[in-house]
């Protein structure tokens, strides 16, 4: 936590529960995906959950990110400029929460800023971009690189539309099929 003192008592605990959320097996996977999917010209950080936030925290990486997975022409965020204000670090950070969710990043699943900012949550953090990656990946709109088993794929949607006709075809089966019971108004043998 970079702007607070320490924590204690029950503050503390509830700190040390969210910290071993943070998976740094998957801290691996989504640096290694960031940096294939910004294009390569990234430096990698060195492992740990602080240098996961110092190379996140300036907002700089996640805009890019986002702005990666559309088109050049359609791009969320038009301008990334590099800043060392805190506020305008912190106002990049939002813009990509709110271009994670144009996206299709549900609600709950996105961190909020204080989470990376001041590393508060940084598993939330991941959970952010693992979902980005989760639904970037079945897309196949040829914006998504990186590895096809690195992220969980969403199911999609299989709506099936019937007809007015076969929905009377399957009544009448059904009608024409029932047990010798159940026609008559008695009731049948559950099996």
């Amino acid at each position: 936590m970079a702007n607070r003192g320490p924590s204690y008592g029950l503050s503390r605990e509830v700190q040390e529960k969210i910290d071993q959320k943070y998976a740094v097996d998957l801290e691996t996977r989504l640096v290694e995906w960031i940096i294939i999917q910004c294009g390569g010209d990234i430096d990698r950080p060195q492992p740990g959950r602080e240098n996961f936030q110092d190379w996140l925290k300036t907002g700089t990486i996640l805009c890019r990110l986002i702005s990666s997975l559309y088109p050049p022409s359609d791009k969320p965020i038009k301008k990334i400029p590099e800043t060392k204000m805190v506020f305008k670090q912190m106002e990049k950070i939002s813009q990509f929460l709110q271009a994670a969710e144009a996206y299709g990043v549900i609600k709950t699943d996105l961190f909020q800023t204080v989470d990376l900012w001041e590393g508060k949550d940084l598993a939330a953090v991941q959970r952010t971009i693992s979902a980005l990656g989760s639904i970037a990946l079945p897309k196949d709109d040829g914006h998504y690189r990186g590895e096809p088993d690195w992220f969980h794929r969403k199911a999609q949607g299989n709506r099936r539309e019937f007809t007015e006709g076969l929905r009377h075809a399957t009544a009448d089966h059904v009608k024409n099929n029932t047990p010798p019971g159940e026609q008559s108004g008695g009731r049948a043998l559950c099996f």
